[in-house]
């Protein structure tokens, strides 16, 4: 098993010579249900950082206006009845054929201005790069809420036998041979899946520091009913890739 990379100097073993992304070869995807507070202003980000360049789908089963803003904006939107985060994450990301993609929340909580430290790092040799929220302290974040994903985070480290710090981050930038070649299960749980499957299968991942803004509009997830899910799946995945 490849181990995980924090520390900033770190580097992943590459050959000398591999291909260099740009914007063009970056699809930015997202699952979204009633999220027409937030999703003009993620997806103008995406736009400004990107340049217009960089092609960006929405999986929605929302009931407000979340789907007609994001056409407005240039999404591509795949409408979807409502099943749960996984199943509309799980669609975007294996939708778009371009070779990176990377996953957001649409709630403007993630910092698309990192989208080019992301690509960086994926041309530096990582198949994935992890957003870390708690690296900075995640002060945006609701004490619940961080105190939750430290634990998960605590639990994946044990069972993997491999230190990680933010498994149920959303934003991602995954190379598409890796995400194309595991089969994704969970559904409320996919975020903790996405990190530990690829890392124990021997990619190489990046856990990379990232802003956290508080979030616009209320949360979809009960913190109790979500968090028992999320921690559930953690244990399910682990044992699954270390023992299937």
């Amino acid at each position: 098993m490849n181990a995980i990379d924090r520390d900033e100097s770190a580097t992943p073993s590459t050959d000398d010579e591999h291909e260099e992304f740009t914007f063009d070869d970056l699809s930015v995807v997202m699952g979204t249900y009633n999220e027409e507070a937030a999703i003009g202003t993620v997806l103008d980000d995406i736009d400004e950082i990107t340049d217009g360049r960089a092609e960006v789908v929405c999986v929605d089963g929302s009931s407000d206006r979340t789907p007609e803003i994001a056409r407005e904006h240039g999404a591509r939107v795949i409408e979807q009845e409502p099943q749960g985060y996984g199943v509309a994450v799980r669609e975007a990301i294996l939708t778009p054929d371009r070779p990176i993609v990377v996953t957001t929340d649409c709630d403007d909580t993630y910092p698309m201005e990192q989208l080019p430290e992301f690509l960086d790092l994926i041309n530096e040799g990582y198949d994935v790069v992890s957003g870390d929220r708690i690296y900075h302290g995640a002060e945006a974040m609701p004490t619940f809420n961080r105190f939750g994903n430290r634990a998960f985070a605590l639990l994946a480290s044990v069972l993997m036998l491999e230190r990680v710090h933010d498994t149920t981050t959303g934003m991602r930038a995954y190379r598409r041979d890796v995400v194309e070649s595991i089969e994704w299960t969970e559904n409320t749980g996919l975020s903790a899946e996405l990190l530990i499957r690829p890392l124990m299968r021997g990619y190489d991942v990046r856990e990379h520091p990232i802003a956290y803004r508080e979030r616009a509009g209320e949360t979809k997830l009960d913190p109790i009913e979500g968090g028992a899910a999320i921690a559930k799946s953690i244990v399910k995945v682990c044992l699954e890739e270390r023992f299937d």
